[in-house]
This record gives C-alpha cells, structure tokens and sequence, in this order.
C-alpha cells in the first residue's frame, strides 16, 4: 500500500461544475464532491464531469473500505481561458494539499484535455494512478448530430468556429463591394491563415488571458485597467508610426522588398511599443504593491526586459536598414554598425541590471509580508482591530 496519504482528485479544467452548477471550487469531501455532481447532473445531465466526480466518489469508498487513508476532491478551472484556469487549479489544489495533508494522487480523468494539468500535479504531488473514465454510448447519426449541436451552443467551441466563419464570409462581402482589384477570396484565405496561425502557435490563450485580465482590472477598480488602456493606444500610436515610416522612408512600394518594408515599419513602431511595454509592466507592478504582493518579485524583471529587448531590436533594425541598398535612409554603414553594438550592450545591461536586483526585491517582500502578518497577529491577541488585512495566496 502506497504509504502517505492519498488524494482522489477530479479535475474539471473548463469549471462546467462552477459554469453551469454553480459550485465553488475546491470541493473537499464525499458530501461536497457528491453535491457536486449531483448539481452539475441536474444542471447539464449530458457532462462527462458528472460521470468523472461520481467516480471519483467511487473510488474513494473502495479505498477506504480497504482502509486506506484517503481524501476525495473536486477543483475546477476556468470555462472560457483555459490558461488562466490552469493557474486557478495550481493555486486551489496548493489549497487542497495544505489543508488536508496529503502526499499522493489518484488523478480521475474524462478525458485528454484534463491531462494537461498533470505536470501541475506533480509539481505538487505524486501521482500514483490515473483512471480515466468512458462514457458507454451507442454512437449512430442522430446522436453524432445532437452532439455537434450540443458543441455549437457552447460559448467557447462557438468562438472559436463560428465567429472565424461569420468573420471570414463578411470579409467576403465587403471585399468584393469595396474593391474589385483586389480578389476578395484573396482577403478571405488572408485571414483565415492568421487565424490558423494564431491558433497553431496558441496565442489565442494569451490574448484570451490579456482579455479576461483586463476586464478583472475594470471589476476590481485597479489601477492596471488604466495602463492597459492607455498602453493599448500607445501600441496603437505605434503601428500608425511604422506605417508613417514606410510612407517617408519607401514611398513607392515597388522600390523596397516585404522585408524592408516590416524592418522600417519597426523602426517607426518599436519606441511606441517599448513604451506601451513599460507603461503596463508598471501598471501591473502597482496593483502588485496594493494586492499581490507576493507577486512583485516576479514582475519587478518584467520592465527591465521590456526595455532590453526593445533596445537590442531598435538596434538590430537600424543596423539592417543601414546596409540596405535602397535609398533614401538616415543612416549609413558605420551609424548602423555603432547603433547595434551600443544598443545591444545597453540593452545587456539593463537585462543584467533586473535580474540582479531580482532576488534582493524578493527578499525584502518575503520579509514584508512577515512584518506585516506578525503584526496582524500581535493585533488580534490584543483584540484590537488589524493593520493589515491578510493576503491570501
């Protein structure tokens, strides 16, 4: 018998038991989980989840009758970014482990998309078993039809299909009203193949994660939500300088090549960029100071990166630009050749610079948040009211 004690843990990383029951994640326990799913059964009767929680149940009371010492529980993710909701499991299951004890985990899976979390796991714990869990069905038409049905009325399938499909037809139309020198099928495979491309290269979780967390800022009333705004038109700003650029620079676009042209658009957008960059790393490290302070020595590098890389890209451009054999540029060889020497090794240094002061700004708010929490105590036992309100993690 594996020695420790051991979680039997159901993972629900799209939070349908939170979505569409309601219920609040962790669920700890054969009574909560057993609500649990209960809830969501009576909510969506057709969710996997249900079937995964109940086994869960399942197989907490065969170890137990065999008197193991175990511990059963539900933890859900988010429905709609699922990066965000791997974070929001790594937290809640630290939660879990810190509150029951337990060293080991029976991971019960519906299937493979709650098989990403496994390296969260065992960050955590050690995973001794994972029982995944089948859905008997009679597959035929009607019921590969409801189910494709059943998929289109979810929100985040129907993001991710639909709306590229109505996108791509409306390109379609005004395409073919707007100009007739341009082939609007042309726009159409355009857009799709960006759209592949960010799927490919999974950046829509990242511009899911920018989403949510802006509208988390507005709910909040952080002051994050005004940086990201503003750090949002400065990018702007940006991409309209690099269109300038090439407007100044290459006039007639039969003079330059698509790579000189992205090279001046850069020159033109990246201080903007930089500057949108820094503008929201320390709108981030602000909310940091007032909510998440344990937070702050992780972002503390973040603006001097920003600044690094921007520094060695500018340079890297003008130089790449300077050797360019289309006129007019204002640089020549040997401007371009100092400009991303300079630029390269300032760039260096404020990279260095961050990651050295790093450790010494985590020390000080580990032993912060010490100060402060032992001062909450001090508080309490003399009964008097906190002078600090205690940061949960």
């Amino acid at each position: 018998m594996t020695a420790g004690r051991t979680l039997i843990l159901s993972v629900d990383r799209d939070d349908d038991i939170g979505y569409k029951a309601g219920v609040m994640s962790p669920a700890v326990g054969r009574e909560a989980c057993l609500d649990a799913a209960t809830r969501l059964g009576i909510a969506d009767p057709e969710d996997s989840d249900t079937n995964a929680i109940f086994q869960a149940i399942k197989t907490y009371a065969e170890l137990a009758a065999k008197g193991a010492d175990v511990e059963v529980a539900v933890i859900g993710g988010n429905h709609m970014n699922m990066l965000e909701g791997d974070r929001r499991i790594a937290e809640l299951l630290e939660r879990v482990v810190a509150e029951t004890g337990v060293e080991n985990c029976i991971l019960i899976s519906d299937g493979a998309e709650d098989e990403f979390i496994l390296p969260i796991i065992q960050s955590q714990l050690r995973i001794t078993s994972v029982v995944r869990v089948v859905i008997k069905q009679l597959p035929n038409i009607e019921g590969t039809y409801y189910i494709i049905k059943k998929l289109f009325n979810d929100p985040k399938v129907a993001r991710g299909v639909l709306v590229p499909i109505a996108l791509a037809m409306i390109l379609y139309v005004v395409a073919s009203l707007v100009s007739d020198e341009v082939p609007a099928m042309l726009v159409v495979i355009g857009i799709i193949g960006v759209y592949l491309l960010i799927k490919g290269f999974g950046l829509d979780e990242y511009i899911g994660y920018i989403y949510y967390g802006l509208v988390d800022s507005f709910h909040k009333g952080r002051i994050s939500f005004v940086g990201y705004i503003i750090a949002g038109i400065m990018a702007i700003c940006g991409a309209i300088a690099g269109l300038m650029s090439i407007i100044v620079y290459y006039p007639i676009s039969g003079d330059a090549g698509l790579l000189y042209n992205i090279m001046t658009f850069l020159y033109g957008a990246i201080i903007w960029m930089m500057g949108a960059g820094l503008l929201a790393a320390a709108s981030k490290i602000a909310d940091c100071v007032q909510n998440e302070q344990k937070a702050l020595a992780r972002m503390f590098v973040v603006p001097f990166f920003v600044v690094a890389i921007g520094l060695i890209m500018y340079g890297a451009v003008i130089y790449f630009l300077s050797i360019s054999p289309v006129e007019p540029f204002p640089f020549d060889v040997t401007e371009g050749i100092a400009a991303i020497i300079l630029l390269t090794i300032a760039g260096l240094i404020v990279a260095f610079t961050g990651i050295y002061y790093r450790p010494a700004v985590q020390r000080y708010v580990l032993d912060w948040i010490e100060r402060k929490m032992q001062q909450d105590a001090e508080a309490e036992t003399k009964g008097r009211a906190p002078v600090y309100k205690k940061i949960k993690y």
